[in-house]
């Protein structure tokens, strides 16, 4: 089965086509092999902004969609030219086309000269991220996949942004190199933490589809965090990876004390509002001199890193002990933070906890399409298919 896969919920364009192997019935039978994996970053275009503006993402997701699917099926060697006496009967087709697009104009155009061009490709179903995400960039992309979907008439996938974060575990290798994800009798029930730039969620996993928020973020989630507190201290964007950088060089304990907001609460809620402005104060109260020393800004950034870190390592090994769990499934684009990995496996290590620890390839942590395609293909198998005219966006999609 050879699944195209679209995700567009905040500033990537992204685009996989995914050939599943050893198809069975059975989920945890599957191999899934990459024929192609196109990201189309925006950070560039956000970066002087010092985070995502939606309106702006949308125009670059029009902009991107048809480029990124033309990249997608070339990489995957499925993109065939039309004959000519093809392309006389798309007329029909195409006028259909525009009404779909009608909010998409740019787009429409693009796609347009596209599928005149290019016969429909062997694949068998076109998963989309419906949400949860930012609106305006959601709707883009099911726009797209509902064009698509009319034109080369082909079921369509609903896929929930966070479970495909979770089921980027499925690829290979996963976790720790030694570990597969191939035994789920030694797997549920999981705890899975999605930690990203606009989630920060404790899900219990009984299976797959059966899922239990248990904690999530009440305020700023904790790649926002990362995004603000580097926006006040002047450094790049996205900021998880720029604090990350200076946080390394710190040796030892840094000067700078931060808290751990709801670390000793009994409930499994994140808040790092709190974090962030405890920042802006630190940072408002230094000398302007000060503000700038290469020092401070270390210090600052480890702090803000281990905070963040420690409240979610704490957390998530609560809910996992409270709940008996088997394994702890990481996702999302803070877990490619390298601290946050080591921390958490040496923690399991120094309290000699058994849970089996997953954690996706740095590269599928960040929203990619082949996550979306996975977890589509497991909805395929549940029958959760459905025709174009009755897929939408739904910008605050609940996993449960």
């Amino acid at each position: 089965m050879i699944i195209l896969a679209v995700e567009t919920s905040c500033d990537d364009t992204c685009i996989s086509i995914l050939n599943i192997k050893n198809q069975k019935s059975k989920i945890r039978d599957s191999k899934f092999e990459i024929l192609s994996n196109i990201i189309s970053s925006q950070v560039k275009i956000h970066q002087k902004y010092g985070g995502v503006y939606p309106f702006l993402a949308k125009r670059e997701h029009q902009r991107n969609l048809a480029s990124v699917l033309k990249q997608s099926l070339l990489e995957a060697k499925l993109l065939k030219s039309k004959i000519k006496h093809q392309i006389s009967k798309t007329q029909i087709k195409i006028q259909k086309l525009k009404e779909i697009l009608k909010r998409e104009e740019v787009l429409y155009q693009q796609l347009e000269e596209f599928l005149k061009n290019y016969q429909k490709p062997k694949i068998d179903a076109i998963a989309i991220t419906i949400g949860p995400g930012l609106e305006p960039c959601l709707w883009v992309g099911v726009n797209f996949a509902k064009a698509l979907s009319y034109y080369w008439n082909l079921p369509i996938i609903p896929v929930n942004h966070i479970e495909a974060h979770i089921l980027a575990n499925w690829l290979s290798p996963v976790g720790n190199v030694k570990h597969q994800i191939s035994n789920v009798k030694t797997l549920f029930p999981a705890v899975c933490l999605v930690v990203s730039g606009g989630h920060t969620q404790l899900i219990l996993m009984n299976n797959f589809g059966k899922y239990k928020i248990l904690g999530e973020t009440r305020d700023d989630a904790a790649g926002e965090c990362f995004d603000k507190v580097a926006r006040i201290l002047g450094l790049d964007y996205p900021g998880g990876p720029a604090i990350a950088a200076q946080a390394q060089i710190v040796r030892g304990q840094a000067s700078v004390k931060l808290p751990r907001p709801m670390i000793k609460q009994k409930n499994y809620d994140f808040s790092f509002s709190g974090l962030k402005t405890a920042v802006l104060y630190n940072f408002k109260k230094q000398s302007p001199k000060n503000r700038k020393k290469e020092k401070y800004i270390k210090e600052i950034c480890y702090e803000t890193q281990q905070a963040i870190v420690d409240v979610l390592i704490k957390k998530t090994i609560k809910a996992a002990k409270n709940y008996k769990a088997k394994a702890i499934i990481l996702g999302g684009g803070v877990a490619a933070n390298r601290q946050f990995r080591i921390q958490f496996q040496q923690k399991l290590k120094k309290e000699k906890l058994s849970f089996k620890f997953y954690v996706p390839g740095f590269k599928f942590c960040t929203d990619n399409a082949v996550m979306v395609g996975i977890a589509g293909y497991y909805n395929w198998l549940k029958g959760k298919t459905k025709t174009w005219q009755k897929i939408k966006a739904d910008a605050n999609l609940r996993i449960d």
